[in-house]
């Protein structure tokens, strides 16, 4: 049986832009309060500015006025078990603890869970910036 998330970022797979890899995301992000925001990959010609669903999924929890989250899920066009890339995963931690869980779709109702902190060990938020701050560097 799949999960209702899961099944929520799939569903966003239909809105994915991707006229240059052809290889669609879709994500979907839980708040504390139940409220689902999904969204999807949109390429650009140049890449680096290029959206990524999870991304697209979070900003428009927090447009909304969102600002806590309890679990996400990924999907791909290949139900590959495809995990949040690096620029996701920070910008994750920005809204999200550690304890985040972040499931990702393998296909056939199978999920790999994670948390947030075991994708993304030590990251830099703001009591990084405040340390900095305090030792003057």
């Amino acid at each position: 049986m799949t999960d209702t998330l899961v099944e929520r970022a799939r569903d966003a797979l239909d809105t994915a832009y991707v006229p240059y890899s052809e290889y669609r995301v879709g994500a979907a992000i839980r708040t504390t309060d139940g409220t689902v925001f999904t969204g999807s990959n949109i390429e650009n010609a140049n890449y680096s500015n290029s959206l990524h669903a999870e991304e697209v999924a979070l900003a428009s929890a927090v447009t909304d006025g969102h600002r806590t989250f309890d679990r996400l899920a990924v999907t791909s066009g290949a139900r590959d078990g495809v995990t949040p890339c690096g620029m996701c995963r920070q910008t994750l931690a920005e809204f999200c603890d550690d304890d985040l869980r972040v499931v990702c779709d393998e296909g056939d109702g199978t999920t790999s869970e994670y948390t947030l902190g075991e994708l993304l060990p030590s990251t830099i938020g703001p009591e990084t910036l405040e340390a900095a701050k305090r030792s003057g560097e």
